[in-house]
């Protein structure tokens, strides 16, 4: 069990913990942080590291603008434990926990460009108007051969039948069973860390998979897929494969997405989103609404990368505009058929390579504002959404060119997080757009 009651210093003692993982997510949601023995985890204080790497690329490289967001001489932050993600790390050779840290500047203050910091402004603006929200995130991934050069295609891993898969196997038992070992681990590892996982589907394609997380708490729930990732992967590893959570790994395979369901309760504890009877209120129509107006805007924390925006793309199961349906997975945003009291929407344009804090605080952050701004809905869409135009962007520079548009999203983000954001990733835009593909040298070459 996580501590509750008792300190973090009695629970390492409790379990006999020799070493702890003092982690931050960086802007990918990624863990960076530190390795630190118990002993000098409990007595030396709050662990310090550079607050540069915050506004670090994909690559390791820093934007032109680095200076402009963190002080030139490359301050420290300090590192604060939330005693809620205390976690055991069950793949580790010695008892050792994981502890994920919320960042502070040198007045103090919550780090501005920390992924925990942005989903904690949001969650405030909810609590300030009397509502907390509720999250049950969906993650695709895929399981993929060892692939130690990058200029190789990925292709599916060998099961236990000595063959790789090549149809479509939605939902298929015996396809998952083809990674039983796997599939049993990753659920003993996350059982060790009290991750509250649910379903195990096979998705659509080629040894992808899908995890559902229970419904609950946002921060809570980031908190979940961060260490849940990490968990996929190591368990990969153990069984000689990787694990990816790319947007879009194989060329004729579906993406893969973190969707992202979504309700509000109100202080009695009541789903705001919905009457006793099922019926819709104003007020969920407002924060679908919200949904439409802010996704062009936020797009890039939802497809953070450049490879996102392939799968952001017509004929592909993933959405390409703002509509909005009933039990339609077709569309954005998609009203599940339930009982009143589980009424909510899904967000399904993050990919499951997005930051799970900035994912899910930009659909918060949208359905806040739009019931805030008592804005209507288009709609409901009653076709093949991704037929109809594209109406997001293609690119992830289109995207960012869009980030921070209105005052009320730089108010809820905070404008240094989006202009270090947006310039980190334009960095990373430009580094790929330097970099000439087979593509471009198989039908350019000699005919232009």
């Amino acid at each position: 069990m996580r501590p509750t009651n008792n300190s973090i210093a009695d629970w390492l003692k409790q379990h006999q913990i020799s070493e702890v993982e003092c982690l931050v997510p960086d802007l990918t949601g990624n863990a960076r942080g530190k390795f630190i023995p118990a002993h000098q985890f409990i007595s030396h204080g709050e662990p310090r590291l550079p607050e540069s790497i915050l506004v670090q690329t994909v690559t390791g490289e820093y934007s032109d603008q680095h200076w402009d967001f963190v002080e030139p001489t490359d301050t420290d932050m300090f590192l604060r434990p939330d005693e809620s993600t205390v976690r055991v790390v069950p793949w580790a050779r010695e008892p050792t926990a994981q502890i994920v840290h919320d960042c502070y500047n040198q007045k103090g203050e919550l780090h501005p460009l920390a992924s925990r910091t942005v989903l904690r402004r949001v969650l405030d603006a909810y609590s300030a108007a009397g509502l907390q929200p509720v999250v049950a995130p969906e993650v695709e991934f895929y399981l993929v051969a060892r692939n130690e050069d990058a200029d190789n295609e990925l292709e599916p891993p060998i099961g236990r039948s000595g063959r790789r898969e090549t149809a479509r196997l939605s939902y298929s038992i015996d396809a998952v069973a083809e990674f039983e070992d796997f599939v049993e681990d990753m659920y003993d590892y996350a059982d060790a860390q009290e991750l509250d996982v649910d379903t195990l589907i096979h998705e659509n394609g080629a040894a992808q998979m899908e995890i559902n997380f229970r419904h609950g708490d946002p921060l809570s729930l980031a908190d979940q897929v961060f260490a849940f990732k990490r968990t996929v992967r190591e368990t990969a590893l153990k069984y000689d494969m990787y694990a990816t959570f790319m947007a879009k790994p194989m060329q004729d395979e579906p993406g893969s997405a973190m969707h992202i369901h979504q309700s509000v309760l109100d202080t009695d504890g009541r789903n705001i989103f919905a009457t006793a009877d099922g019926e819709f209120t104003d007020v969920f129509m407002s924060y679908i609404a919200g949904l439409q107006r802010y996704t062009p805007e936020l797009i890039s924390l939802y497809a953070p990368n450049v490879n996102s925006y392939r799968r952001l793309a017509p004929d592909i199961s993933a959405p390409i505009n703002l509509n909005w349906g009933l039990d339609n997975r077709t569309v954005a945003f998609r009203v599940p058929n339930s009982e009143a009291v589980a009424t909510r929407v899904e967000n399904r344009f993050p990919g499951a390579d997005a930051n799970p804090y900035l994912a899910i605080a930009a659909s918060l952050a949208s359905g806040l504002l739009g019931m805030q701004e008592k804005r209507s809905p288009s709609e409901p869409h009653l076709g093949t959404a991704n037929e109809d135009e594209v109406e997001v962007a293609r690119s992830l520079e289109e995207g960012l060119r869009l980030l921070g548009s209105t005052d009320a999203l730089s108010e809820l983000f905070g404008d240094l997080f989006l202009r270090a954001y947006a310039a980190v990733k334009l960095d990373e835009f430009e580094e790929f757009n330097r970099v000439i593909s087979s593509w471009e040298r198989e039908h350019l070459l000699l005919q232009v």
